[in-house]
C-alpha cells in the first residue's frame, strides 16, 4: 500500500479529487496517511478530518526562522513513513533537504501545459490570467516530479482543455480543475502506486 501525504494551502478540490478516486478505485494501492496545510484556515483541512485523516497545519509565521519551519515540515513529513507527497496547490516552497531526501517521490499538479505559464510567480488565478492574456487556444494541467527548479521536474502526465471565447480567468481555472486536474492526479497516483511511472 502506497502511503500518501498531500500539502495543500486551500480549499482541497484535488485533495478531494484524489479521495474519491480512491472511494470509487481508480487509484488502486494507496492510501492518503496526513493532510498538511501551512494555512490554519484551510478547507481542506476539514476536508481530511471528516474522513478520518491525520490533518495538520504548519504555518511559517509559527516559527523563528524559514529555516526552522522547513526543519519542521521535513520531521513532520517523516514521521508519517510516506511513500509518495502529493503538492495539491501547496503555495511554500519545498525545502532542499526535503526534495534530496524524497527524490522522485514528490508530485505536483500545475495549471498549464509546462513548460507554458509556469515557473516564479505562475499559481492560482494568474496562470490563467496569462493564458488569457496570451491568447492561447488550449491550456490544461500537467503533473510532475518536485527537483529543485520552480515546475521544472520530468513531467508524469499532462492534459489538454480548449480555451473558448468569452471564458475569464475564474471560468477557465475552473475547466482546467473539472477537465485536466481531477482528472490526471488521480491517475498519476494510480500508476506510481501499481509501478506505471
Amino acid at each position: 500500500m502506497l502511503r500518501v501525504g498531500v500539502l495543500v494551502s486551500g480549499g482541497g478540490t484535488n485533495l478531494q479529487a484524489v479521495l474519491d478516486a480512491i472511494d470509487s478505485g481508480k487509484i488502486r494501492g494507496a492510501a492518503v496517511e496526513v493532510v498538511i496545510s501551512n494555512n490554519p484556515g484551510a478547507y481542506a483541512l476539514e476536508r481530511a478530518r471528516s474522513r478520518g485523516i491525520e490533518a495538520v497545519c504548519l504555518s511559517p509565521k509559527s516559527f523563528d526562522s524559514r529555516e526552522k519551519f522547513n526543519e519542521a515540515l521535513l520531521e513532520k513529513t517523516d514521521e508519517y513513513n510516506l511513500d509518495l507527497i502529493v503538492l495539491a496547490g501547496f503555495l511554500v516552497t519545498i525545502p532542499a533537504a526535503m526534495i534530496q531526501k524524497y527524490r522522485n517521490r514528490i508530485i505536483n499538479i500545475h495549471p498549464s501545459l509546462i513548460p507554458s505559464f509556469c515557473g516564479v510567480g505562475y499559481y492560482g488565478l494568474k496562470v490563467h490570467e496569462a493564458a488569457l492574456k496570451r491568447g492561447v487556444k488550449l491550456t490544461g494541467a500537467t503533473v510532475h516530479f518536485v527537483d529543485e527548479g520552480m515546475d521544472s521536474g520530468p513531467i508524469i502526465l499532462q492534459k489538454a482543455v480548449e480555451v473558448l471565447p468569452g471564458d475569464t480567468p475564474e471560468i477557465l481555472q475552473r475547466r482546467v480543475m473539472e477537465e485536466a486536474e481531477w482528472k490526471i492526479l488521480p491517475e498519476a497516483i494510480d500508476r506510481i502506486a501499481n509501478g506505471a511511472v
